[in-house]
């Protein structure tokens, strides 16, 4: 008899490890259950787990799969809020920057760099540049270097120099900074991976649709496995609602709304070829309402983002003509060659979960989290930032430990670096050897270094087995078919859309949103899950049917049409 293992270790999160993980939380009462798979609530997870902690964390859809994929892909501490005198949580936000660029994740977050044109000559330089000042002096303040070089004043030649196409009666000069940006639905991802390799019990596609209680005391909630159609409840000593704009939908189950609101803000972004126009770096603009940034992305552009209301359907938040052309007017005021829509290859929309009731403008609305024990047993974190992820988590089991017995040990996540990134300067190091031997060009391995860290030993693996798999995918050279199997065999994908929507990114970086690759993912995938063919057919109708649906959508004049026609696409279908 083997003597049984007294720490559950995995850095796989395929479907064994999903079944593990449905069967302890069925049969075992848990410290801390998560409700939520996003960058909160896989934060919390990994946050408690690390304290010692029995923890569970449920996902109804796919990990990152409403707001937490479909931000800017900024780690950064909101220059903005500088203007709004919210001078403690762009500190605070800049610290996080530091901290997951140098130690927790060097291999997913990158500096970046931006240039702020100036219209006016004198007071407009002096005013941004004592922000920017005030930004560097912030990133210092945590007691570590901040990763990112400081600001500079550039002149108006030397803004030309840096970015050619830009319209030179645009500005009279400038400055640049430097933050930082990250594949958003690859950190979660990562980070639910993370916190299963520490003993997580985590599983997504699985549904809350009530809580267990007690008296006036949550203990638990009913769930649902809509891969399987089986039904349980999951015990817990505490429960944290994670679950980002859900949040009032989510507490309403309980009967109570946790004293705030959760309001939706639609944040709209483009993805346009790098070769539309031409800049060494990026920019950030002020609009009437908010600034649009226009991000490198690889060998794309982001552009956005909007900030209007959104009381509609929250899993597919639409794109419109109108939120297309207001992008499309803000950055042409600075460029020489005007972008048309026929420029913009890809649109992605996400809704911001920001805390209501303080403003009746949302770009003014508090990006502040907060965390209350709403009804016993049930903790709520809400509001926030994407960069400030690790705080909110942190806050949030703090509370709930608050309520258990005994001592828990403080949060440690500042010092644990996710799956991949122990290592990871040396792996860049030999980045031209490991291409040599695999007989690539340098630059596929560093895409596979800058997206799994170190762990792209294992998708090196896969390839000597099976050479094909270094093959690109159709119409999205930049990956290979062996990510795909990765996807389903590590990284917990159960659809083709996990894959091309999120593990991925080729559904807003393909011409075609990924019709080209649909078919061959699907096989690829169904491979490694064993999917017959009316399995593997019925997932590449379901995406061309969405990628369909996105198109139609952001033709519409106004958020009611582009919802409706969005919707008339099927979601996954719950068993």
């Amino acid at each position: 008899m083997s003597a049984p293992k007294s720490v559950s270790r995995s850095s796989k999160l395929g479907p064994e490890e999903r079944d593990a993980a449905i069967e302890a939380l069925k049969t075992r009462e848990l410290d801390i259950l998560v409700v939520g798979g996003g960058i909160v609530g896989t934060g919390a997870a990994l946050d408690a787990v690390t304290r010692g902690l029995s923890v569970g964390m449920v996902e109804a859809r796919d990990w990152a799969s409403g707001t937490s994929s479909r931000s800017s892909k900024l780690v950064h501490g909101g220059i903005r809020y500088l203007e709004q005198l919210d001078f403690r949580l762009v500190r605070e936000a800049l610290i996080e920057r530091g901290l997951l660029l140098q130690r927790i994740a060097p291999h997913l977050v990158k500096p970046v760099r931006f240039l702020y044109p100036l219209t006016k000559p004198v007071y407009e330089r002096i005013y941004v540049g004592a922000g920017m000042l005030l930004y560097d002096i912030f990133s210092y303040s945590g007691g570590r270097p901040p990763g990112v070089p400081h600001h500079r004043h550039l002149s108006k030649r030397q803004m030309l120099r840096a970015a050619p196409s830009l319209d030179k009666d645009a500005f009279v000069g400038g400055l640049s900074y430097y933050d930082a940006q990250v594949d958003d639905a690859r950190y979660v991802s990562s980070l639910a991976r993370t916190a299963s390799f520490y003993g997580a019990h985590v599983a997504s596609r699985v549904r809350v649709e009530g809580f267990l209680k007690v008296g006036q005391r949550v203990v638990g909630v009913k769930a649902h496995d809509l891969e399987t159609g089986e039904r349980f409840e999951i015990k817990a000593r505490q429960v944290v609602n994670a679950t980002g704009v859900w949040t009032d939908d989510t507490q309403s189950m309980v009967g109570e709304r946790g004293g705030f609101k959760v309001r939706a803000s639609k944040g709209v972004h483009l993805v346009v070829p790098r070769d539309r126009f031409q800049s060494k770096i990026g920019l950030l603009l002020r609009t009437e309402k908010s600034v649009l940034f226009v991000i490198p992305w690889g060998r794309h552009w982001l552009i956005g983002t909007t900030d209007t209301d959104w009381h509609l359907d929250k899993s597919h938040p639409a794109a419109t003509a109108a939120d297309i052309d207001y992008i499309l007017e803000h950055v042409n005021s600075v460029l020489a060659v005007k972008l048309t829509r026929d420029d913009v290859e890809g649109v992605f929309a996400g809704l911001r979960p920001l805390l209501a009731g303080e403003s009746e403008q949302t770009s003014k609305l508090s990006r502040e989290h907060i965390v209350a024990h709403s009804v016993p047993g049930l903790v709520v974190v809400a509001g926030g930032k994407w960069t400030t992820y690790r705080i909110m988590a942190k806050d949030a089991i703090d509370a709930a430990a608050s309520a258990l017995d005994g001592r828990v040990p403080p949060s440690t996540t500042q010092d644990i670096a996710l799956l991949g990134a122990e290592g990871y300067q040396a792996a860049w190091n030999k980045r031209s050897k490991i291409a040599h031997v695999f007989g690539v060009h340098k630059v596929r391995i560093e895409h596979l270094l800058n997206r799994y860290g170190v762990l792209t030993d294992e998708l090196l693996d896969l390839i000597r087995e099976r050479p094909e798999l270094l093959e690109p995918l159709p119409g999205a050279d930049d990956y290979i078919g062996a990510e795909v199997v990765y996807a389903a065999t590590h990284e917990g994908a159960l659809h083709l859309e996990d894959v091309l929507a999120r593990r991925t990114r080729i559904s807003i970086e393909a011409w075609d949103r990924g019709v080209s690759a649909a078919p061959v993912a699907a096989a690829l995938m169904g491979e490694a899950l064993g999917w017959d063919q009316a399995r593997i057919d019925n997932e590449v109708g379901n995406y061309l049917k969405r990628v369909a649906a996105e198109i139609d959508s952001q033709k519409q004049p106004d958020d009611e049409s582009a919802d409706r026609v969005r919707l008339e696409a099927p979601d996954i279908v719950a068993k």
